[in-house]
């Protein structure tokens, strides 16, 4: 099931506070640095990967074609499809939102506006369970900072509104900051794997409600 338009143009319309703009343009620059300073942070990824996450939480697994400074988790999805995983890739939405489509290394990619290199129309919709999401930002709650159009949010929402769908953020370690501001709408992190090794936030996430309760 796709996002409904009303509220994706809700969401997109939604003007971020100040201070998350401002965060933004920091963690672009951060992550920039991060990515010269790693040319090989996807191999490592590859490498640092649990893969009993993908036995919880497979097979159907949602990647990204990465764009300026994203990690690239290619290397991570081909391990992954090795051992069994399907593949899914997103794909946006005239209206907005994103779907989700199958797609297996070797089958082509379709250019799309901003740089986005998206599965073909035709390729069929897919139902992933297991979903690597590229970020500027994320903290030791799950929150996630995004590029302010809340697609990822609307997404996720979708998929856990129909079952499991479990996120785990690609990115470099200097991507995690103390606080990232939330919103009511934005759909916690799980997990984050990153070439320093894996953060399990979902844990993190309950072990601070438990302090709090």
């Amino acid at each position: 099931m796709t996002p409904r338009p009303d509220l994706i143009k809700a969401a997109c319309m939604t003007t971020p506070p100040p201070d998350k703009i401002q965060l933004r343009h920091r963690m672009r620059t951060i992550r920039a640095e991060a990515a010269a300073r790693d040319p090989d942070a996807a191999e490592k990824i590859a490498d640092l990967f649990p893969m009993k996450l993908l036995e919880r939480y497979g097979p159907v697994v949602s990647g990204y074609v990465p764009i300026n400074e994203e990690l690239d988790p290619m290397p991570l999805m081909k391990r992954l499809a090795d051992a069994g995983a399907e593949l899914c890739l997103p794909r946006m939405l005239p209206e907005g939102g994103i779907s989700w489509r199958l797609w297996s290394f070797g089958e082509p990619l379709e250019r799309r506006p901003f740089g986005l290199s998206e599965p073909v129309e035709d390729a069929p919709e897919a139902h992933p369970t297991l979903i690597l999401t590229p970020l500027l930002a994320f903290d030791a709650k799950g929150n996630r900072l995004g590029y302010g159009k809340g697609h990822y949010d609307l997404a996720l929402q979708s998929l856990r509104s129909e079952g499991r769908a479990f996120a785990c953020a690609v990115a470099y370690a200097a991507q995690q900051i103390e606080d990232v501001p939330a919103e009511p709408h934005d759909q916690p992190l799980d997990w984050a794997i990153t070439p320093a090794g894996s953060i399990p936030l979902f844990m993190m996430r309950n072990m601070a409600a438990l302090k709090q309760g």
